[in-house]
């Protein structure tokens, strides 16, 4: 099994920039089996895909709101993703989570939430305006 922890979350003024981190452990070489991405949740919404990365091959999907803005990147020596968030915007205050599913798909199906069965137990990124 693999295990996922989020890090790096925390306030930032609009404009800004935040960096996320979800760090894997467990049965790590599972990754290249996988793929991990990042969904987000505010208060009173559905949790909505961001941004997803297959590991084997770098592919790469984003949802249209945060494309230009936010990119995905992954350390195969550390196990490790990340999420680079510039220009935030107060709209993209919710808890961020990490997640990861058996995949060698890549494109717009890495978007459907039910491709991931592991998730990290979510971060907090807050946007002031």
């Amino acid at each position: 099994q693999v295990q996922l922890v989020e890090s790096g979350g925390g306030l930032v003024q609009a404009g800004g920039s935040l960096r996320l981190s979800c760090a894997a452990s467990g049965r790590t070489f599972s990754l290249y089996a996988m793929a991990v991405g990042w969904f987000r949740q505010a208060p009173g919404k559905e949790r909505e895909f961001v941004t997803a990365i297959v590991w084997n091959n770098g592919s790469t999907y984003s949802a249209d709101s945060v494309k230009g803005r936010f990119t995905i990147s992954r350390d195969n020596a550390k196990s490790t993703m990340y999420l680079q968030m510039n220009s935030l915007k107060p709209e993209d205050t919710a808890v961020y989570y990490c997640a990861a599913g058996r995949s060698s798909y890549s494109g717009s199906y890495l978007a459907n939430i039910r491709l991931y069965n592991l998730w990290g137990q979510g971060t907090q990124v807050t946007v002031a305006s």
